[in-house]
């Protein structure tokens, strides 16, 4: 892997990886745990780990009971 596959990416670039909007993304941060590292006032995000997080699920509602 080199060097700029794993840098890190912006709320926008994100957002158009997972096919999600802004709100969608902040919400995860929020409410489900999305790894996401805030750099001043930015939101930065490793390709890998959030790749991580949604293959096990984090991204999923919670089950009603």
């Amino acid at each position: 892997m080199n060097e700029m596959e794993d840098r890190w990416l912006s709320i926008t670039e994100i957002c158009k990886y997972l096919g999600v909007s802004n709100d969608t993304v902040y919400k995860w941060i929020d409410k489900h745990g999305m790894p996401a590292h805030r750099m001043g006032r930015l939101w930065k995000f490793k390709k890998s780990q959030v790749d991580v997080w949604v293959e096990s699920g984090g991204a999923a509602e919670p089950k009603r009971p």
